[in-house]
């Protein structure tokens, strides 16, 4: 039957003083008048969020987590406007190699999921440009690490501008425009106001591009169980990847606020979904993007425990019986 594999995003709740996103404004970087100086501030932090994401990684061996979102805000300020003479990879290539090398000993998945403002169907070429410059720091990062960039980067279609198709359509024409190795990162998600899971597999199809189901999302868009009759078109989409497919989990705040994400995973919710696909496919890695990180996790584990439909095989999978 289906194994699944849990993963979470960013940040730990248990692993303390450990964030791998400290930031420093472009506010911040012109007070300080020795350019010299603010570039190696700069420096300074982003080694300290790599030497965090490592402690994470660590934390994540010993806890039998297996996939892992790695945060994009690794590097402030790396594609800032009035910083592009700065070489941010140069005094990284150490750090990144080891924490690539940590991931590949521990058999780790990690990708990344860029922010909001990177929008491939733009109708404004600076936004999609930005968009490019961003999804290749990206792609530098994970070459740096030595990790295949395949299927690495999760994103949104982008706005919907309020024209549905049009927009669609403009993410066609300007993908074509995306470079392919950039093209071969890209997984799409569909959203819970914009694209639902029909139009972004209608994009995923169209251009051979991984879909990332999101349930939470689905329900807030929809709030009526229709996708498991587009359940075979999802994992098609994953065919040619070397990755297993990847879902995106997570629960409302409360009926209120729908969609926004709960502390935990509402199990009962997990598995309404987890018992249409069982046996569909022979893995699924489910990112859990809720509020409490790794605790969720932790949780959701120890209440799968006391469950007789599962079978627990470590400390974040599970196989369902």
């Amino acid at each position: 039957m289906t194994i699944v594999r849990l993963g979470y995003v960013a940040m730990s709740m248990e692993v303390k003083n450990a964030s791998p996103s400290q930031t420093m404004t472009f506010t911040q970087f012109q007070k300080i008048d020795d350019r010299p100086a603010a570039l190696r501030k700069l420096e300074r932090i982003t080694i300290s969020n790599l030497q965090n994401t490592l402690r994470l990684l660590k934390h994540n061996a010993a806890s039998e987590i297996h996939f892992y979102r790695l945060t994009s805000r690794l590097i402030p300020l790396a594609n800032h406007e009035e910083l592009l003479d700065w070489d941010y990879l140069k005094p990284l290539r150490e750090a990144l190699l080891e924490l690539g090398a940590f991931v590949k000993k521990h058999d780790m998945r990690v990708d990344f999921h860029p922010d909001h403002f990177v929008l491939i169907n733009s109708p404004q070429e600076h936004i999609f440009k930005n968009s490019i410059e961003t999804l290749k720091l990206h792609y530098r990062l994970l070459k740096a690490m030595k990790i295949d960039t395949s299927h690495r980067c999760v994103m949104h279609v982008g706005g919907n501008y309020k024209e549905t198709e049009m927009s669609l359509e403009r993410f066609v024409d300007n993908w074509m425009d995306v470079p392919r190795s950039i093209q071969k990162m890209i997984m799409l998600e569909n959203d819970d106001t914009s694209f639902s899971l029909e139009d972004s597999l209608y994009l995923c199809e169209k251009l051979e591009i991984p879909l990332v189901f999101d349930y939470h999302h689905h329900l807030a868009y929809h709030r009526e169980p229709d996708w498991v009759n587009n359940w075979d078109r999802v994992v098609g989409t994953w065919r040619d990847s070397p990755l297993p497919i990847k879902m995106h989990i997570s629960s409302p705040k409360s009926e209120q606020e729908f969609r926004h994400h709960s502390d935990y995973v509402d199990i009962e919710m997990f598995f309404h979904f987890l018992k249409e696909i069982s046996g569909s496919v022979p893995q699924i890695d489910c990112m859990i993007e809720a509020k409490k990180k790794d605790e969720a996790l932790f949780v959701l584990m120890e209440q799968l425990k006391e469950r007789d439909d599962v079978e627990i095989l470590d400390g974040s999978t599970f196989r369902l019986k």
